[in-house]
C-alpha cells in the first residue's frame, strides 16, 4: 500500500515478478484483503505463490514515522516488519516497501531489531556511474550519526559492494567538503580516522561531491541527511540532463533525434533508479528493502529480484563476520 501509485503499481510489479520466481517461492501481499483480491481478480491472476496478509491500517507517506509505528499496530509497514522478524511464527525471508521510509526504518529497528554488533542501521543506495555502481550509505535512515556509525556503514557497504556488485576490493571513501585531511566536520574526520586504521579495508580518504561520479570510490559513507540530499539531487540532475540532451538533439535535427533515440534510451536505462528496484536497510536482523516512493511496477519487479539476490548472497552473515573481525582488531580505538 506504500508509494505514490499504490496499490496498483505495487501489485502489478508483484505479478510481473512471478515468472522469475521459483515454484516454491511465495509473495506475501500486505494490505486490505478486499482491495488486493479485487485487483488480482480484475487482472485475471490466480497463483498460489501470491498470499494475502490482511491489514486494516495504512501509514501515510507524510505521517510522523515513530508516532505512526507506535499507534498503528495493524498497519502494513508494522505488520511487514513483524513478518520479517525472528519472532514471527511464519517468517518472511525478506520484506519490501515503497512506503514511508522513516516508518520502515523505525518499524525495522523496533521489530526486526539489529544484527549483532550493529549500532544503527543505514540505507545503502546503488547509484550508477560511468565507472560502475557506487554504494552510498547512509541515504536517510540516520540523519544525526556518530563517527562509529559511519565507520560501520563503511564496513557494511563494503560487504554489499563485494557480494552484490562483484567489486573485489571496494574503495571506501568518506564524503567531505574537501579531500584534505584538515578539512571537514568532527564527524567526517572521526569516521575517516577509524576507517583509515581498519585492517583489510581499501580506504581512499575523503571524497567531494564532484568525485561522486568520477570513479574515485566504490563505497561512499555519509550521514543520512546529506546522503538523502545527494541521492535526490543526483536523480533530479540525471532526469534534467537527459531531457536537455533529447530536446537539443531534436531542435538541431529531428531526423538525428530519431536515430539517437535508442542510444539515449539505453544510457538512461542504465542510470534509471527504477532498474535497481530498492535499497537495503543494512544492519537490521533480517532483510528489508526500501523502494522509491515513486515506484512503478517495474521498480517493484526489480526490487524483488534484488532482494532474492541479497538473501541468497547471505549478506547479513558476512556483515556480522566483518564487523566482529574489525571490532576485535580495533578494540582500543573504539572504546
Amino acid at each position: 500500500m506504500g508509494g505514490d501509485d499504490a496499490p496498483d503499481a505495487i501489485l502489478r510489479g508483484c505479478i510481473e515478478a512471478l515468472p522469475n520466481l521459483a515454484s516454491d517461492d511465495t509473495l506475501v501481499l500486505i494490505g486490505p484483503e478486499s482491495v488486493i483480491s479485487a485487483f488480482l481478480k480484475a487482472e485475471g491472476v490466480n497463483d498460489d505463490r501470491l498470499v494475502i496478509e490482511h491489514c486494516s491500517e495504512v501509514i501515510a507517506m507524510d505521517a510522523s514515522p515513530m508516532d505512526a509505528v507506535r499507534n498503528k499496530k495493524d498497519s502494513t509497514i508494522v505488520r511487514m516488519s513483524v513478518l520479517g522478524s525472528k519472532k514471527a511464527e511464519v517468517r518472511c525471508d525478506a520484506v519490501i516497501s515503497a512506503g514511508n521510509t522513516g516508518a520502515c526504518v523505525a518499524a525495522g529497528q523496533m521489530n526486526m531489531r539489529r544484527l549483532p554488533g550493529v549500532h544503527r542501521p543505514g540505507i545503502a543506495v546503488t547509484i550508477p556511474s560511468f565507472h560502475g555502481p557506487v554504494t552510498l550509505c547512509d541515504a536517510g535512515a540516520n540523519p544525526e550519526p556518530r563517527s562509529t556509525h559511519l565507520w560501520q556503514y563503511g564496513l557494511m557497504a563494503e560487504v554489499y559492494a563485494k557480494r552484490i556488485h562483484g567489486v573485489e576490493s571496494p574503495r571506501v571513501g568518506v564524503m567531505n567538503i574537501g579531500s584534505e585531511e584538515s578539512k571537514g566536520s568532527g564527524l567526517a574526520k572521526g569516521a575517516a580516522e577509524l576507517l583509515r586504521n581498519t585492517p583489510g579495508i581499501n580506504f581512499v580518504g575523503f571524497v567531494e561531491g564532484r568525485d561522486f561520479f568520477a570513479g574515485k570510490a566504490d563505497v561512499i559513507v555519509t550521514d543520512g541527511f546529506l546522503g538523502n540530499t545527494l541521492l535526490k539531487m543526483a536523480e533530479g540532475m540525471a532526469k534534467s540532463l537527459f531531457q536537455a540532451i533529447a530536446t537539443e538533439i531534436y531542435q538541431q535535427d529531428p531526423a538525428l533525434a530519431v536515430k539517437f533515440e535508442p542510444v539515449v534510451k539505453s544510457i538512461y536505462a542504465k542510470n534509471d533508479y527504477h532498474e535497481h528496484g530498492g535499497a537495503p536497510l543494512l544492519g537490521v536482523n533480517g532483510v528489508m528493502m526500501i523502494a522509491h516512493g515513486s515506484s512503478e511496477s517495474r521498480t517493484i519487479k526489480n526490487a524483488i529480484a534484488k532482494t532474492i539476490e541479497y538473501v541468497n548472497g547471505h549478506i547479513n552473515d558476512a556483515i556480522v563476520e566483518r564487523l566482529a573481525q574489525a571490532e576485535s582488531a580495533m578494540q582500543g580505538e573504539l572504546a
